[in-house]
């Protein structure tokens, strides 16, 4: 074994100028995937046994798996359950001593598979998950565990310290017709977890022909984000709109849903509908708009509707500021009950009602994503809406707080919004400002563009610290 030290770590990094801060490893529930070796000399205190995992049914119908398959075939070193709390502190307790900062378990779902002499699936997965849950408390300093394949009811229940779960089947991306329909997966899935744990919504590729569908995904998500680029192969236009230079990311508040006339749609095969997955931050609300049709089916069911759309057909649909639930908790009290919706590929700021709907248009693996942020009145004749930072997927995220910040004379109109990263700020003002300053320092341009009433200002922090953008009237 070789210690990973952290000069090795940070010879790899995703910008040229962040370097890695934690390190996870990833490993199954039962060790490896395949389970522990019987007999061998490291792995004979734990008294591994080889299992052979049996699928229900259900389970077979629904999808066949090839590594679940193989595992049925040959089958697993199924450690006993009187060892495996000793198993999982050795294991940890060596990872720790290599400078790991936590782990990311995987085939969690295993135990259901292979629990018949072993007291049962309930009783076998509580069990695990305890002695799993309780390692991670006692070797790392956080709660650094991230969950994988454990969508059962049972290790659902039985997680009461494991805060991530993944929300969708792998991410595969050298398979064309799986794009889709991962992104309508975890939308869905994020219903349900959403109310229990935070959803995962899984690694993509930057640099690949869906990059944009799954980046803007996870940009609406309220999910980690993570990438799983070979180093150098990266697309780092994309990644810049998502992640900010320090290494964070716009998060959005609550796990990223459905709208609510999404629910009962089928957007992958019936066709005709789109996705709209909708986020509230802290100011702003965002919808993100993805067209699933064309690219793929669930499991089992018949993809006859696929073949109009094979060739990249455009779908139609509205979308409204009503899409995005809790509203009522960034619109606040001075809202007019207006919107300014800024459109991502379009960059345009357009103001509607909140009632009222504006129609989109996509094509297959197209979307578009929505800062829809509520115009407020200031001043009594000023109206502003922040968009944020427009150079990000999610610009609304990288809003703090929005306010009032001088008096109603007519000479000291002030508005300030607080926020962080850099780029391009925009924000929707019915009235062209005098100036602005930006960390109290008066900025020599600030743009108007009369026909959509966008102001626009250059922020460039360098250290990626928080900034204060002070527009006066």
């Amino acid at each position: 074994m070789f210690k990973l030290s952290r000069s090795f770590l940070n010879s790899f990094f995703l910008f040229p100028f962040q370097n890695f801060r934690y390190v996870y490893v990833w490993h199954a529930l039962l060790g490896y995937w395949g389970g522990l070796v019987p007999n061998a000399r490291d792995t004979k205190k734990y008294n591994p046994k080889l299992t052979y995992p049996q699928q229900s049914p259900g389970n077979l119908a629904n999808m066949r798996d090839l590594a679940m398959d193989c595992m049925e075939k040959y089958g697993v070193g199924a450690i006993d359950p009187d060892r495996i709390s000793q198993f999982y502190d050795d294991l940890h307790s060596y990872l720790v001593s290599q400078d790991v900062d936590g782990v990311k378990v995987d085939v969690q779902n295993i135990l259901e598979t292979i629990a018949t002499d072993l007291g049962g699936r309930v009783s076998l997965t509580r069990h695990f998950q305890e002695a799993l849950e309780k390692s991670i408390a006692s070797n790392f300093q956080e709660n650094s565990i991230i969950c994988c394949m454990g969508l059962s009811t049972d290790s659902i229940y039985h997680s009461k310290r494991s805060a991530i779960t993944r929300a969708s089947d792998d991410y595969y991306p050298k398979n064309p017709a799986t794009q889709t329909l991962h992104i309508a997966a975890v939308a869905f899935n994020s219903i349900y977890l959403g109310e229990v744990v935070v959803p995962d919504w899984d690694m993509f590729y930057s640099l690949h022909d869906a990059a944009e569908f799954h980046a803007i995904a996870r940009a609406v998500g309220g999910c980690p984000v993570y990438v799983s680029d070979k180093p150098g192969h990266h697309d780092h236009k994309i990644l810049k709109r998502l992640v900010l230079p320090d290494g964070s990311v716009l998060r959005a508040k609550y796990p990223g849903r459905p709208s609510r006339d999404c629910l009962f749609t089928d957007p992958v095969m019936d066709g005709k509908s789109l996705l709209k997955i909708w986020n509230l931050n802290k100011c702003t609300g965002v919808i993100g708009v993805f067209n699933c049709q064309g690219k793929g089916s669930w499991p089992c069911l018949d993809n006859t509707n696929q073949n109009h759309f094979s060739n990249g057909a455009e779908v139609s649909g509205k979308v409204s500021p009503v899409d995005v639930e809790y509203f009522e908790e960034v619109s606040g009290k001075l809202w007019t009950g207006d919107c300014a919706i800024y459109s991502f590929n379009k960059g345009s700021v357009s103001r509607i009602p909140k009632g009222e709907q504006f129609g989109v248009g996509l094509k297959t693996l197209e979307c578009d994503v929505f800062t829809v942020s509520p115009i407020k009145a200031y001043y009594q004749k000023i109206e502003f809406a922040p968009i944020g930072l427009m150079n990000m997927y999610n610009s609304g995220g990288a809003i703090e707080s929005v306010q009032q910040s001088g008096d109603s004379t007519g000479y000291n109109r002030r508005i300030l919004i607080k926020g962080r990263g850099a780029g391009s700020f925009g924000g929707y003002s019915s009235v062209k400002p005098k100036g602005c300053s930006i960390n109290g320092k008066e900025e020599e341009e600030v743009k108007y563009r009369e026909e959509d009433k966008l102001v626009t200002v250059t922020i460039d922090v360098s250290d990626n610290s928080g900034w204060d953008v002070d527009i006066w009237y």
